[in-house]
């Protein structure tokens, strides 16, 4: 591995064919290692997240092929679409002391639902969600 720290970067975009080829290809045009690689496809948006090389000149280089990159403060969690799902979440992150700062419903279908949840702790956010986590891989 290069480029120091690995870390995690979310990407969310509309689903298409050749999205994760174009993705790719930007990454190892600018010599970035994908080191690990999970892809969802929820309600017609595709949330990718990818441990790399070197997070911030990958999230530059996705960036800049038009494309969105979650804030690294963001948690990106997924669960089963059911009532009391949320405040179950929310209700572990409080129960360790963290606020809960901004919540973003990124994708939801009948089934699942992926949110980007920002908190004052984003590392232990990501420990505490860690079953939850999109990749299941706190690699903050």
């Amino acid at each position: 591995m290069s480029g120091g720290t690995v870390k995690n970067l979310s990407i969310v975009a509309d689903d298409k064919v050749g999205l994760l080829a174009d993705i790719s290809y930007v990454l190892a045009k600018s010599k970035i290692n994908i080191e690990a690689l999970s892809v969802d496809v929820i309600g017609g948006k595709a949330i990718i997240s990818m441990t790399v090389s070197d997070v911030m000149k990958g999230k530059d280089v996705v960036q800049g092929a038009g494309y969105k990159v979650e804030d690294q403060s963001t948690t990106i969690v997924k669960f089963i679409e059911k009532p009391g799902e949320l405040e179950k979440l929310t209700g572990m992150l409080t129960k360790e002391g963290l606020n809960v700062q901004n919540v973003n419903v990124i994708a939801k279908d009948d089934k699942t639902t992926v949110l980007g949840i920002s908190t004052d702790k984003p590392k232990k956010a990501a420990m505490i969600l860690r079953g939850y986590l999109i990749t299941n891989d706190p690699a903050y």
